[in-house]
């Protein structure tokens, strides 16, 4: 859609241009002007930290985080180009790193933030009043969900299906289109939100609820075979940790070659077994454990090597674990 000025009782058409051509710079001029406007893009939100990289891979940096009036952590990715070039993954990979953050540790970071912009206000009193807290932190309320905003001068068609694929799984991703006009030697900014569009947000709301509600009844057709093992039944998850429990128990092997020996690692995807800390730190950056970690499902050796047990198993990999139990000498009754 074309801008226009309106002189003399005549419409003149103002030409776009670029931000690069116009020798506007993406963090130093584009971020710089957002963080102090940010309604323009996020309505009712508070910036928190500008390029925050709180992490051990210093050269990701968001570009801006904030919260919502909901206490939703706020994702904030810029670019000026016309494409958009993957901002999505980049963005998805950073709500993944600030999905865990508490509002103690938010506040830290905002105190930090306010010093950095020589504003000397206390961090958690701003953060209660914007959140309409009454004088004191509801953390239970903080952080429950990771918002994220993309914007840019344009986004490329696969960028913007990858978006609305997501958002139909219940992922909150905008993206907001800037289009720089040039008028005489004045450069306006149109900004638009393209997805949702604003007119349709509803539609699109109520299209994502029959979407969740079509996987929640694929779901629930799903396989609940339980399994009969040493007089007791388990699901396929614990029906792995049972038969592992009770090999290590009666064979006391002494080294993670000797239970590989026994259960094979490619019976599935992934491995059976993974040292502790690599099953912890994919919980830290996930949020979700995959591996059983909780007291004595651990497996520790001798040595003081500590090692644990998948948790991911479905009709894809139960089958050939029961395969390797039975060879071992094992009976296992699948039931209903």
């Amino acid at each position: 859609m074309a801008i226009y000025s309106f002189e003399s009782n005549s419409l003149q058409k103002i030409e776009t241009t670029t931000f690069n051509s116009e020798g506007i710079l993406e963090r130093q001029h584009l971020q710089n002007a957002i963080k102090q406007k940010i309604d323009v893009i996020a309505p009712n939100c508070l910036v928190i930290s500008e390029e925050f990289s709180e992490w051990s891979d210093s050269q990701r940096r968001i570009d801006l985080l904030a919260i919502d009036k909901e206490g939703n952590l706020v994702v904030i990715e810029l670019k000026r180009t016309e494409t958009g070039e993957h901002m999505e993954l980049q963005a998805l990979r950073y709500a993944a790193m600030v999905s865990t953050l508490t509002f103690k540790r938010a506040t830290e970071i905002y105190q930090k933030y306010l010093k950095s912009v020589d504003r000397e206000e206390d961090a958690e009193a701003n953060l209660i009043e914007f959140l309409d807290w009454r004088d004191e932190p509801q953390e239970d309320d903080f952080g429950l969900d990771v918002r994220i905003i993309l914007v840019s001068a344009n986004f490329s068609k696969e960028l913007t299906t990858s978006v609305i694929w997501l958002n139909e799984r219940s992922l909150d991703i905008r993206c907001v289109r800037l289009t720089p006009y040039k008028n005489q030697d004045q450069i306006l900014i149109d900004v638009q939100q393209i997805i949702p569009l604003p007119e349709a947000e509803n539609y699109q709301v109520k299209i994502k609820k029959q979407s969740e509600e079509r996987r929640e009844a694929r779901r629930s057709n799903r396989d609940y075979t339980r399994y009969q093992f040493m007089g007791n039944s388990f699901n396929k998850r614990k029906l792995v940790l049972a038969v592992v429990q009770h090999w290590i128990k009666h064979n006391n092997p002494e080294t993670l070659s000797e239970l590989i020996e026994a259960f094979p690692q490619d019976i599935k995807s992934g491995g059976v077994f993974i040292n502790e800390q690599d099953a912890k730190e994919i919980y830290e950056r996930y949020g979700i454990y995959r591996h059983f970690l909780g007291e004595g499902e651990v497996i520790e050796f001798s040595d003081s090597s500590c090692f644990a047990i998948s948790n991911q198993w479905g009709v894809g990999n139960i089958e050939k674990f029961i395969n390797q139990a039975k060879v071992l000498g094992y009976e296992i009754e699948e039931t209903n």
